[in-house]
């Protein structure tokens, strides 16, 4: 189950092994990634947005290119897939809606694939192990379904794998253990305000240098909230974040 990383490494995307909250170490999943595949079901089980913040967040503080998976777009229609997930293209983050299952959009993303060394990561039950069952037939992971009575996934994906494309133009797809809840351990909080994109225009601009964004006067952070210009739902995930709160 260990990865092997290609080349020099560029980047890293760390996770937090099995143990008591609060005592994690950094265990790579794999280095010298390209971008990051953030697939979020449009339900069964329904986004947890606040989880997909958290993604982006990790994606952000280690500068990979994050790009969002929208998967079973079947179960809701594309209009409501793309309702949950718009707040993120006007962030500028790319979308992807699709269902693995079904074969729709899957080509789509296979492009974005191509030459480059990509890791699927998400929450379980979301399809992950299907997504890569479609982009590359033949790999045969094992997939498993998602409880009804709890509607979260089993884990079905034990180790990281490393899988060549045999696509025209090649590259490498990572697939990673479902995670139960992702850690902020490694992103400093004087740090954290930069990994949401729609804040840095503002960062700099308040009324105080150490400014946390929470309350303080002049803050330009929670000008621009006020104004629309950040969402009130990414600045609540940031202040949740920083608090430390669910």
């Amino acid at each position: 189950g260990c990865l092997v990383s290609i080349g020099l490494c560029r980047n890293r995307l760390p996770r937090p092994p099995p143990g008591p909250r609060g005592i994690w170490k950094e265990d790579m999943i794999v280095a010298n990634l390209d971008q990051v595949l953030v697939v979020f079901a449009c339900a069964d089980p329904m986004p947890h947005l606040r989880m997909v913040d958290r993604f982006l967040v990790v994606a952000e503080h280690n500068e990979v290119e994050a790009v969002l998976v929208a998967n079973k777009v079947d179960l809701v229609g594309l209009a409501a897939a793309h309702q949950i997930f718009a707040g993120y293209e006007a962030i500028g983050y790319p979308v992807h809606y699709l269902s693995a299952r079904e074969g729709i959009g899957v080509e789509e993303l296979d492009d974005r694939l191509v030459g480059r060394v990509s890791v699927v990561t998400g929450p379980s039950g979301v399809g992950k192990s299907t997504l890569l069952n479609a982009i590359q037939p033949g790999l045969r992971i094992e997939t498993g379904e998602v409880s009804e009575a709890l509607h979260k996934g089993r884990h079905t994906t034990t180790s990281a794998e490393l899988h060549a494309l045999t696509a025209p133009g090649g590259g490498y797809v990572a697939d990673t253990p479902g995670l139960r809840e992702l850690g902020l351990w490694q992103v400093p909080p004087d740090q954290l305000a930069w990994c949401f994109p729609e804040f840095r225009e503002h960062l700099g601009n308040c009324g105080f240098n150490d400014c946390r964004h929470l309350s303080e006067p002049r803050c330009a952070v929670l000008a621009a909230v006020a104004a629309g210009s950040i969402s009130e739902a990414r600045y609540d995930s940031y202040r949740r974040l920083l608090l430390n709160e669910d």
